[in-house]
């Protein structure tokens, strides 16, 4: 099983930020070749940040082959958004492009008020954009650097959260995005891994205050994936040996991840909200 996976080292590379998917080498797998879905999620609609590539683009496709449509929220990455388009359509849902900065409110509630406009409901909402950048020195992090980790990573969760909730009925879900950092933080990740550990303690905080309603909210919480955030946000020597540092010696592919969101936006999962999963390779999570 874990030979059909790429391992470090891998090629030397370097991207500007935010990343392309088709720039890199090894290719991430979203799963294109081998996710089959068995209707889990059929006729649900789904909000999902940051799915023009990585972890978003392999759960919009996760979710439209479950039998969801998908709206793509999505910075400026135009190819990506456009084959995360193409990949959800050929599953035979609908797809619904949104760009924009999370980072602004009022577009935050522009993508809710499109959703309602283009599929009358909101039946999940996956929090997954994210800003990260590493640095040796909390001196070497700008107050601008500190305030667009929060503000893509934080601030836009609480303002999805809010225009969406009062859209979603008993049996919603939603779903953030955190991280092994959350428990584990990097150094040299210092504000991501403050932003994930604040995804955790809102999710848990979220679970409880909309439980009366009926809709539950839960964290994944990956390790190391491979998506575009590695190469333009890493040295390149940690890039070369990303993965490395779990006891399955490789990142996980975003395909590796999908399945966790689409069991947690299902009926399935009707009992658990407050939880985080990890998604680490092996590496627990305290």
């Amino acid at each position: 099983m874990s030979d059909q996976f790429p391992r470090p080292p891998f090629p030397s590379q370097k991207q500007p930020m935010p990343g392309s998917s088709a720039a890199m080498d090894p290719q991430p797998d979203y799963g294109e070749n081998s996710y089959r879905g068995c209707d889990r999620l059929s006729g649900k609609k789904a909000i999902i940040t940051g799915a023009d590539s990585g972890i978003g683009r392999a759960v919009a496709l996760a979710f439209a082959r479950e039998g969801a449509d998908v709206v793509i929220s999505y910075y400026n990455e135009e190819e990506d958004a456009a084959e995360t388009r193409r990949l959800v359509e050929s599953a035979g849902r609908k797809a619904v492009l949104c760009p924009g900065d999370v980072k602004d409110p009022h577009h935050c509630r522009a993508i809710v008020e499109r959703t309602m406009s283009e599929f009358g409901r909101i039946d999940i909402l996956v929090n997954n954009a994210a800003h990260q950048a590493s640095f040796d020195s909390i001196e070497e992090i700008s107050d601008e650097e500190w305030d667009v980790t929060f503000r893509t990573n934080i601030h836009a969760m609480f303002y999805l959260t809010k225009a969406a909730v009062r859209h979603m009925r008993e049996g919603a879900a939603i779903i953030n995005t955190a991280s092994v950092n959350a428990d584990t933080p990097n150094p040299q990740l210092l504000a991501y891994a403050t932003t994930k550990g604040a995804i955790q303690n809102f999710t848990g905080g979220l679970a409880q205050l909309l439980a009366e309603k009926g809709i539950r909210a839960n964290c994944v919480a990956p390790g190391p994936i491979w998506t575009p955030l590695i190469p333009s946000t890493m040295p390149e020597e940690k890039v070369r040996e990303f993965g490395n540092q779990v006891p399955m010696k490789r990142p996980g592919q975003p395909r590796e991840v999908a399945p966790v969101y689409v069991m947690l936006a299902s009926d399935e999962a009707s009992y658990v909200s407050g939880a985080t999963v990890a998604v680490t390779g092996g590496r627990p999570i305290i």
